[in-house]
Parts: structure tokens; sequence; C-alpha cells
């Protein structure tokens, strides 16, 4: 052999070192190829499901919402019940004002009471006298409608002064005289407690005082003791 194909020879890869290489390269690439499938693989189980992850959060949305309108139904009824419980507060108001009666001035001093004798009156005296000054609120006391108003006592006589009687619905009358001002008018409807006029000092008065009557009918001559029948309803003057 010549020194040339010696030289070839020895340059020339065994052929064992070459399979041992090979191997080599083989063992490395499924070592790294298995390392990253692992990864892939424990990645894959670790990250988070998205589906699920949005099925939660939709869930939470709507029992956001849920709890949100909860609350709104909820102050919506207390707000209903409130406004019911103050209609029913006020019908209430309205039903005991068309039922009581009350004194027609706050604030007095009874001055001639009914069935006295006096100088200033023909006959027994028809009515309650309530001594106030001039200007004070006279109040109807009780609801009804307006059947006389105006002067010379409203029709039944100068002696009156300006005056109003009010026809109730349990067909009886009430009359207010010697008036300074009057705030109605014939067939308007009152309510108990409402202002109708103020008190004065005209027609046949010797001072400041609201002349009060109970009648029977609109007209003079059918009083009946207005303290009485006040105190049958319930006032005391």
């Amino acid at each position: 052999m010549s020194k040339r194909a010696t030289f070839q020879h020895s340059r020339r890869p065994s052929v064992s070192r070459v399979r041992g290489a090979v191997v080599a390269a083989g063992l490395g690439t499924t070592m790294v190829l298995g390392a990253g499938a692992a990864f892939a693989a424990g990645a894959a189980a670790s990250a988070p499901d998205t589906a699920s992850l949005v099925n939660t959060a939709a869930a939470e949305s709507v029992a956001k919402q849920a709890t949100v309108q909860g609350k709104a139904a909820q102050v919506a009824k207390q707000a209903v019940a409130k406004k019911v419980a103050e209609a029913k507060k006020a019908a209430k108001k309205a039903a005991n004002l068309a039922t009581s009666w009350e004194a027609p001035v706050s604030h007095y001093q009874l001055s001639a009471s009914f069935g006295n004798d006096g100088s200033r009156w023909a006959h027994k005296h028809s009515g309650q006298d309530f001594a106030v000054p001039i200007g004070t609120k006279v109040e109807a006391a009780h609801s009804g409608v307006v059947v006389k108003a105006g002067p010379n006592g409203g029709g039944d006589g100068p002696a009156y002064g300006n005056a109003i009687v009010i026809k109730h619905s349990n067909g009886m009358y009430s009359q207010y005289a010697h008036l300074s001002q009057i705030d109605v008018r014939i067939g308007q409807a009152v309510q108990t407690g409402e202002k109708i006029a103020l008190s004065g000092n005209t027609g046949n008065s010797s001072g400041p005082h609201l002349h009060f009557e109970i009648r029977t009918t609109a007209n003079y001559g059918s009083a009946v003791n207005p303290v009485m029948f006040l105190q049958k309803e319930g006032v005391t003057v």
C-alpha cells in the first residue's frame, strides 16, 4: 500500500464512529423534542380554559345585573307603598274633615250666649258671640256649600252686617255675622277649617266680635243653641 492510500484511509471516518454520531444526534433531537413536547403539554395543562373564563364572567355579570335590578325593584316597591300610605292618610283626613266640626275662630272669649236678653236685639239672642279683634280669621265650622254671602246679613237684615250662611250635608246651616271681609261666594263649596272671612264690627254691634248661629234652615228664626250643638259633635267652646 502506498503512502497516499494509507493517508486517505486514515482520513476516512470509521463506520462505527459515524454510527455513534448519528445515534447521539438522534438522542439529542429526541431529548430536545421531548422536552419541548413536555413543556407544551405542561403549558397547555396550566393554561386557563378560555370558554370557562367567559362563562364565569358572564355569570358574574348576570348576577350583578340581577342584584341591581332587585334593589331597583325594592326601591320602586317602597316608593309605591309610601304613595299608597300617603293617599290613604289624605283620604282619611278628607273623610275626617267631611264629618268633623270645629269652632269658627281661635283664641276668643265668649260674650253674649244663645237665648240671652239684650239691648242689641229685639228677641232672645239667636247665636253665640265670640269676642275677637277685627280682622281675626273666620273658618267654616263644617264642610258645606255657601248659600248666603254679602251685606245686609246676606239677606237676613241689616242687624247682622256682612254675613255668610253655609248649608251642611246633615241638613243644618251655620251663620257668621258682623264680618269685616267676606272671602267666599254663593254656591262655593268649603271644607272644615277653611278661611271664609275676617271678623269685624258691622251691623248692629257694640264691639268687635263674631256672631255665630246654627240653624235648621237658611233663614233667620230657625236657630238652635250652637254651643250645645257643637258639644254633641265633640267640640267644646
